[in-house]
C-alpha cells in the first residue's frame, strides 16, 4: 500500500553542511573544576546553534550571574545535578531535566552541592562561544587576567550582573 523512499533529503537553503563531532576528536577546554567538550560553534552551523558539553566536579561553580542579549541558552542535564539561578529563583535540575533561558534573563549555574554534573549546553541563535570558553580556561589556570573577560562582554554577548540571591546560595 505505502511506499518507502530511499532518497536522501537535501536542503538548498542551508548555509552549512551537516555537523558531526565525534567524541574522540572533539576539542576540550578545561579549568580546575570542569571539562568542556566543544561540539559545534556558530561558524559551523550557519549561525543557528552553538553547543558544548560540560562535566563539573563535585560542587563546582559553573558561571556567575549573567545574561545574553542575543541568544537563548539551553541546559540539558545528562547526569548528576545542576543548581541554576533563573532571574531571582534557584532551581535544581537533575538527570534528564531540560531548561531554556530566554535572552535578557539573568542566570547562573553550578553543580549542586555534593554532586557532579554532566550538562549539554546550546545557544540559539549560535554565538561564537568557543573562544570565550578557551579564554575562561586560561583565566582559571592563571594564564590570562579576569579583565580579559570583562573586556569581551560585547564580543561574546556575556553580560555579568550582581545577584544577591545567587551569592547567598553559593555562600550557604
Amino acid at each position: 500500500m505505502g511506499s518507502t523512499s530511499t532518497s536522501t533529503r537535501t536542503s538548498t537553503s542551508a548555509d552549512f553542511a551537516a555537523v558531526l563531532t565525534r567524541a574522540a576528536e572533539a576539542e576540550t577546554a578545561s579549568d580546575p573544576s570542569s571539562v568542556m567538550t566543544l561540539l559545534a560553534d556558530s561558524d559551523t552551523t550557519g549561525g543557528l546553534l552553538t553547543s558544548y558539553r560540560s562535566t563539573f566536579a563535585e560542587g563546582a561553580v559553573g558561571a556567575p550571574a549573567h545574561f545574553h542579549t542575543r541568544a537563548a541558552e539551553m541546559f540539558f542535564v545528562v547526569d548528576g545535578s545542576l543548581r541554576v539561578l533563573v532571574d531571582e529563583e534557584i532551581k535544581v535540575l537533575n538527570s534528564g531535566d531540560f531548561l531554556l533561558v530566554p535572552p535578557n534573563t539573568p542566570h547562573a549555574f553550578a553543580a549542586a552541592p555534593g554532586r557532579t554534573a554532566d550538562v549539554l549546553f546550546a545557544f540559539t541563535p549560535g554565538m561564537a562561544r568557543f573562544d570565550y570558553l578557551r579564554l575562561l580556561g586560561r583565566v582559571m589556570r592563571g594564564e590570562a587576567g579576569p579583565e580579559e573577560i570583562r573586556e569581551s562582554s560585547e564580543r561574546f554577548d556575556n553580560h555579568y550582573v550582581d545577584s544577591p540571591v545567587w551569592n547567598a546560595a553559593l555562600g550557604a
